[in-house]
């Protein structure tokens, strides 16, 4: 049960959640490409690629930071190729990178949607197609290279459906994209998963858009997201859409309490799970 030696290529890793996978990776001694936007800090946002290369270092992993806007598909190809220069191969693609804006259609203008569309769904398919002959690669050489995408299972009963039909449509496409690359890769060897939180993740988005300090305070660390990642990297499941506890659950967790921001407070539970 272990990356060790492993290489993964995280999208939007430079904070968050793609970091905290990064750095739980980097405990077992696996390689961490850092593929993300910030260079720079940003006076709203914490972390830079440099920042989280650093800190995967110390984790004990060997990290990569790659500047990369997952709109460009030659920044994403630019990406992948100093990942095999430097690490030799990758086994895993994690699609983190993402964008919201929550309204209804009067709210999210033509600018915004097309922003979601293209560091969601399209990214997740252009970063997959890209790194897809390494994974074919990885699985030949029986390393079980997986693709791991962050969004929610599908349900058309939601009431995210109407509240926001714009990111809806985003997070349900990156989730349709991953079903579909389960079922094309399985006879090559590739898994492939989606991947959600059952609480809100005290990250900058929840932070600054879903509900500032107090909805931080009901949120959970992105460590339970990052532990849940590494069962599934290191396991066989293929073509499901799973929750951060159940998996834990499956294996045997049963105290969440360690995961949370301020111990006691009620929990948030996270969109699309209604």
């Amino acid at each position: 049960m272990s990356l060790a030696g492993k290489t993964l290529f995280i999208t939007g890793a430079s904070r968050g959640i793609g970091l905290a996978i990064g750095l739980r990776a980097a405990r077992d001694g696996a390689n961490v490409v850092v593929a993300a936007k910030t260079v720079e800090p940003h006076p709203k946002l914490p972390g830079t690629i440099h920042s989280a290369a650093a800190e995967i270092e110390t984790a004990g992993g060997s990290a990569l930071a790659v500047a990369c806007d997952v709109r460009s598909e030659e920044q994403i190809g630019a990406a992948v190729s100093a990942a095999i220069e430097r690490f030799g191969g990758i086994d895993v693609v994690v699609n983190n990178a993402s964008a919201i804006r929550l309204g209804g259609t009067a709210q999210i203008d033509t600018k915004a949607f097309d922003l979601m569309q293209a560091i969601g769904p399209r990214a997740t398919y252009l970063v997959t197609r890209a790194a897809l002959p390494h994974l074919l690669a990885s699985a030949q050489a029986g390393r079980n290279p997986h693709v791991l995408t962050l969004s929610p299972p599908i349900a058309l009963g939601s009431q995210w459906l109407g509240a926001a039909p714009a990111y809806t449509l985003k997070k349900y496409g990156m989730t349709l994209l991953t079903l579909g690359f389960a079922a094309e890769f399985r006879p090559h060897g590739i898994a492939a998963n989606a991947l959600w939180p059952k609480t809100t993740i005290a990250t900058a988005a929840v932070q600054n858009l879903l509900g500032g300090e107090a909805m931080i305070r009901a949120s959970r660390t992105p460590a339970i997201v990052a532990d849940a990642a590494h069962r599934i990297l290191t396991g066989t499941r293929s073509g499901e859409c799973l929750i951060d506890e159940d998996v834990l659950r499956e294996a045997g967790t049963d105290d969440f309490a360690g995961y949370a921001v301020a111990p006691g407070t009620p929990l948030a539970e996270d969109i699309f799970l209604d």
